[in-house]
């Protein structure tokens, strides 16, 4: 056992993935089995070799109720509470059910949503819309705050400021774009570039040495820093990621969507749509913006000369914003344990 700090015990179970990709027909994927069949395989032995791990482990603690927050790694621990009939309350982030929770909704006492309750299919006596928790510090800025973060970031204070990220690892399509456009990109604003690890290398050297300095790219940034970046951001584009999503809509920030049409069940896309429709973002399909690159900076533009959009999109992605969301998930769990 390993602990992150004084009073959190961490322990690792062995789990594995289904693949399976959105736009990609079911008999092709069943084709490569190098990628896919047989990684599929393995997984699935090592499913089930993390259940019995998380079934002894389980046995010795005996908890009072057991939280799981979606993605593959819940599932073993989820079939665990099932056979030891521990009260199991899940969280589903996105507005897409992913394969783990729609699985383990069938024994959950108790079921959170990132989003409202009206895009899921969970029982209505057992879901309750909360929100994803986040960093109690994202709440809007005023002008003087924003100022004062683009200072913290050495962005000049008179300039417009746009903060591109393509999630975790980064977005090959919206680095691609983001190099091809540099200097348009650039002309009305100053631009931070968040490349993702494995591809900060190929964008630095991409990018002509003599780049103006307003483009920054960085391979990612901790948590802090990008709430920082976030907060002086006048424009924030990235993919539609449940969390960002969540984080760009409790700062109450301009945003551009480019969700990714491959991921499993095509969840990005149906955040992204979730968004658009309420008026919340823009969206851009990823393969427009790979074929013609300009697109994204007249979209930015579009938005940075126009006060009025800035202000709608501002507004209409608060309504997204669940500040007590750890506050509601906290009092459910609690709610949820065996007497």
């Amino acid at each position: 056992m390993r602990s992150v700090d004084a009073n959190l015990p961490v322990e690792t179970i062995i789990s594995g993935k289904f693949r399976r990709y959105h736009n990609i027909p079911v008999w092709k994927q069943l084709l490569q089995l190098r990628t896919i069949v047989l990684p599929n395989i393995v997984d699935t032995v090592k499913i089930a070799a993390g259940t019995l791990q998380s079934t002894l482990k389980l046995i010795f603690w005996r908890p009072d109720v057991i939280f799981t927050k979606g993605g593959y790694v819940c599932l073993p621990v989820g079939v665990a509470a099932r056979v030891l009939r521990i009260p199991l309350v899940i969280h589903d982030s996105d507005t897409h059910a992913g394969l783990t929770n729609k699985i383990l909704a069938k024994w959950a006492v108790a079921i959170a949503t990132g989003a409202p309750l009206e895009y899921y299919d969970y029982p209505t006596s057992l879901a309750h819309y909360t929100g994803v928790p986040l960093d109690p510090s994202l709440r809007p800025v005023s002008e003087e705050k924003q100022r004062e973060a683009k200072t913290q970031l050495g962005i000049a204070e008179n300039r417009p400021f746009v903060v591109i990220t393509g999630g975790g690892l980064g977005a090959k399509v919206i680095n691609d774009a983001v190099v091809a456009c540099s200097s348009n990109i650039t002309e009305h604003a100053d631009v931070l570039l968040l490349t993702g690890k494995s591809h900060f290398e190929e964008v630095s050297n991409a990018l002509d040495e003599e780049q103006s300095t307003a483009l920054r790219i960085e391979p990612f940034l901790a948590v802090q820093d990008l709430y920082v970046a976030f907060a002086a951001a006048d424009v924030v584009v990235g993919r539609a990621g449940a969390t960002t999503l969540l984080e760009v809509a409790a700062l109450a920030k301009p945003t551009i969507l480019i969700p990714n049409a491959q991921l499993t069940g095509g969840h990005q896309l149906t955040n992204a749509a979730r968004y658009e429709e309420k008026g919340a973002a823009v969206v851009l399909d990823d393969a427009v913006v790979e074929e013609n690159p300009t697109v994204l900076v007249q979209t930015i533009d579009a938005i940075l000369h126009s006060p009025e959009q800035k202000d709608h999109l501002s507004q209409a992605i608060r309504q997204f914003a669940r500040p007590d969301a750890a506050h509601e998930v906290a009092v459910l769990i609690l709610a949820s344990k065996r007497a």
